[in-house]
């Protein structure tokens, strides 16, 4: 059963008319005619289709298109042209840290963005101390919201959004909140809710994020659809070695190339480093006057290749 369906997509912005500029600006132009409508194009003709359970990895630079997409997807924005089908409740985590007052404590706020989520104050009480608990703020529930930390805001806002049980599920750099153990936390928890089935949407940078829960992969330049594919792995080998390069592929055989270029560069870096715990390794051995620099040694060996100590045994 199909869950998403974008049809030959397009989003257009118009930078210079009457909304942008004002009436009084407006007539002025026109009187000196001097007016001028220029537009930009976020996304151009993007095609794709999802089947329920699907996790889709939007890829690109920034400037792709990609948030934009998320945006009409979630029935934020009217595409200018083509179509956006939907089958099911959409819960979209766009801007975390939006929808939250600066001047409440962060209990106040845990119930003000529930309900803008569209939780009941009693779905709240009941879930409030483990909101508070995932969010790791126990000793904060009574300060102001503009008293926290860039991360703590992150973290309440996140903990709330994962309260959520939609069947479509958008994620727009929305893992990425936190310290590093809160990021493995948040991590966890996205998988267990999209594990239960639904379909998935995710925007990230972490091309990591990417290959660890996608089965489908959208790649975007500057609003031009590049691939949509089930070959994630491959693409996202073509996807990193373009970052290395810059050179954007325009047929399958470019990205055959950029990807083989990915494999190269990997194993090259991977002999590079063995090359320099060698290295490491010669001149521990060589400058070594005491039983300290040969044990040092061994445990290298021990550690990179403890092969070499087992073909020595024998």
């Amino acid at each position: 059963m199909l869950a998403v369906e974008c049809d030959h997509v397009n989003i257009r912005y118009i930078t210079g008319d009457m909304k942008s500029i004002g009436l009084k600006e407006y007539c002025l132009r026109h009187i000196t005619g001097n007016y001028h409508v220029k537009e930009f194009y976020a996304d151009k003709n993007i095609t794709f289709s999802l089947e329920q359970g699907d996790m889709l990895g939007i890829i690109g630079s920034n400037g792709a298109g990609k948030s934009t997409l998320l945006k009409a997807i979630s029935g934020i924005l009217i595409p200018t042209g083509g179509t956006i089908r939907t089958h099911g409740k959409i819960a979209a985590l766009l801007e975390l840290a939006s929808g939250f007052d600066a001047d409440m404590t962060v209990r106040e706020n845990t119930y003000l963005r529930g309900a803008m989520l569209g939780y009941t104050k009693k779905f709240l009480d009941e879930k409030y101390d483990e909101i508070i608990a995932f969010a790791e703020l126990e000793k904060f529930q009574d300060y102001y919201f503009k008293q926290l930390s860039s991360g703590m805001k992150s973290r309440l806002a996140f903990s709330i959004a994962c309260l959520v049980n939609p069947k479509i599920l958008i994620l727009d750099e929305v893992l990425s909140v936190g310290d590093g153990a809160f990021r493995k936390k948040s991590g966890n928890k996205m998988k267990e809710i999209l594990d239960s089935g639904i379909t998935g949407i995710l925007v990230s940078h972490s091309i990591d994020q990417v290959r660890e829960l996608c089965n489908k992969i959208l790649w975007l330049d500057h609003g031009n659809q590049i691939a949509f594919t089930s070959d994630v792995e491959h693409y996202c080998d073509a996807y990193e070695e373009y970052l290395m390069t810059k050179k954007l592929p325009r047929c399958l055989e470019d990205i055959d190339k950029l990807a083989d270029g990915w494999s190269v560069r990997c194993e090259r870096e991977r002999l590079e480093k063995e090359a320099k715990e060698t290295q490491k390794l010669e001149k521990l051995l060589e400058s070594g006057k005491s039983d300290t620099a040969i044990n040092a040694a061994l445990e290298i060996i021990r550690k990179n290749k403890p092969e070499l100590l087992r073909e020595t045994a024998e």
